[in-house]
C-alpha cells in the first residue's frame, strides 16, 4: 500500500504557477490511478485533475481546464499537477489520491472513489 505526501504549495500573486508534486511510497505506485483534489474552507473538496494508471490519459475540472495540467512519472514514483495563471479561487488545500486498479486507462474524478489520500499542501493565491 502507498503513502502519498504532497509538496510545492505556497503562497503566489494571481497569475502565478505552481507546480505541486506528490511522491509516493511503496513499489506499486504504477498500479494506481491518481488524483488531485482541493478543498477551501467552508466548501466540499472539489476534483481538480486524474490521471490513468499507464496510458497517460487525464481528465479536469471544469474550473481547471486549461490552466492545471496533471502528469506523472512512474520511475520516480510522483505525480504532479502544474497550476498555471492561478486565480485567488484557487485558493485551497491540494490532495492527492490514489487508487489500485487493473484497468490502466481509466481515470476516476469522484472523491469517494479514492481510498488513499495525501496529508495536503495549502496553496494561496493573493489578488
Amino acid at each position: 500500500q502507498v503513502q502519498l505526501v504532497e509538496s510545492g504549495g505556497g503562497s503566489v500573486q494571481a497569475g502565478d504557477s505552481l507546480r505541486l508534486s506528490c511522491a509516493s511510497s511503496g513499489r506499486t505506485f504504477s498500479s494506481y490511478a491518481m488524483g488531485w483534489f482541493r478543498q477551501a474552507p467552508g466548501k466540499e473538496r472539489e476534483f481538480v485533475a486524474a490521471i490513468s494508471r499507464s496510458d497517460g490519459r487525464t481528465d479536469y475540472g471544469d474550473s481547471v481546464k486549461g490552466r492545471f495540467s496533471i502528469s506523472r512519472d512512474n520511475a520516480k514514483n510522483t505525480v504532479y499537477l502544474q497550476m498555471n495563471t492561478l486565480k485567488p479561487e484557487d485558493t485551497a488545500v491540494y490532495y492527492c489520491a490514489a487508487r489500485a486498479t487493473y484497468d490502466g486507462t481509466f481515470t476516476y474524478s469522484r472523491a469517494t472513489e479514492y481510498p488513499l489520500w495525501g496529508q495536503g499542501t495549502q496553496v494561496t493565491v493573493y489578488s
